[in-house]
């Protein structure tokens, strides 16, 4: 179990989420259908195996469109669940339990397919020492949660955003007109609190990149083999970090070449759903 995200920063995406589905009429189905007073008893349960994320943001909907709605919480962000498990148990109001249920869903499957996807990767790399982690390439508006679906599946996470650490990429580098002028560019700018990364492409980048001095090196699209030769190069003086074309057939290599770190853009952008359901119980 992961510790909750703080309300503040959950329930404006709920909200939103919310509006979205509603319109500007709200549940014309289950108003027309379902008596005011029916009343619901129903599980949240996965429909096959993964790892859990977004289950406290589902509990959050159910709740923004009804507080009184009981919920029993049988599994947690950060578990494993097999099929057929039931995650939520829920009791209230018919009409709020359906009106808020495909968002719920949207929300915890979404996410909780992030998490199993990370979870697959973390396995895959063991036994060595990398770690898997995320990258920028999130939902728009759903980062903090994809993020924390990430450390739900064992995964590490990457910088936030553009103002929590200094990324020196490719096109950086071409407008900068070099690795080594790039990075004191960013030495006089950084304060003494945020860490500065450039990307290589080359050994001979990395090289540069050494002599001038960063706290890690983003090796992008390098083979195992010129991996470990740059981290032969780097011996423990900076962080080493792999990305590009990691898929779960080439990161057991990539990890045996011995980098710290594998960042991986496909788990917060493609990773399929964990399909989870609704069903009433009798």
């Amino acid at each position: 179990m992961i510790d909750p995200l703080p309300t503040l920063l959950v329930e404006p995406v709920i909200r939103a989420a919310l509006l979205e589905d509603l319109g500007r009429a709200g549940d014309i189905t289950t108003m027309s259908v379902v008596p005011a007073e029916a009343r619901m008893r129903c599980h949240l349960a996965a429909r096959q195996q993964g790892r859990l994320a977004g289950i406290e943001v589902a509990k959050a909907t159910f709740r923004l469109i009804e507080p009184a709605i009981h919920i029993e919480t049988l599994r947690s962000d950060g578990d494993p669940v097999e099929a057929g498990q039931p995650v939520l148990l829920l009791d209230g109001s018919a009409r709020a339990i359906l009106t808020a249920e495909r968002t719920a869903l949207n929300l915890a499957s979404r996410l909780s397919g992030i998490a199993t996807a990370t979870a697959a990767m973390v396995a895959a790399v063991r036994p060595h020492k990398a770690r898997i982690t995320c990258t920028r390439k999130t939902t728009p508006g759903l980062r903090a949660l994809e993020k924390q679906a990430i450390r739900a599946g064992g995964g590490l996470n990457h910088r936030f955003g553009l103002d929590d650490a200094i990324l020196i990429k490719d096109n950086h580098i071409a407008i900068a007109g070099g690795v080594a002028v790039a990075i004191e560019r960013a030495k006089q700018m950084a304060g003494h609190l945020v860490k500065i990364e450039v990307e290589v492409d080359t050994i001979g980048q990395l090289e540069e990149a050494m002599r001038v001095g960063v706290d890690a090196v983003l090796l992008d699209n390098m083979a195992p083999s010129v991996l470990a030769e740059a981290v032969r190069m780097v011996a423990g003086r900076a962080i080493t970090e792999a990305s590009g074309r990691v898929s779960p057939a080439t990161v057991h290599a990539i990890a045996a070449s011995g980098v710290d770190l594998i960042s991986v853009g496909w788990l917060t952008h493609s990773a399929p759903i964990l399909d989870l359901g609704l069903d009433v119980l009798t």
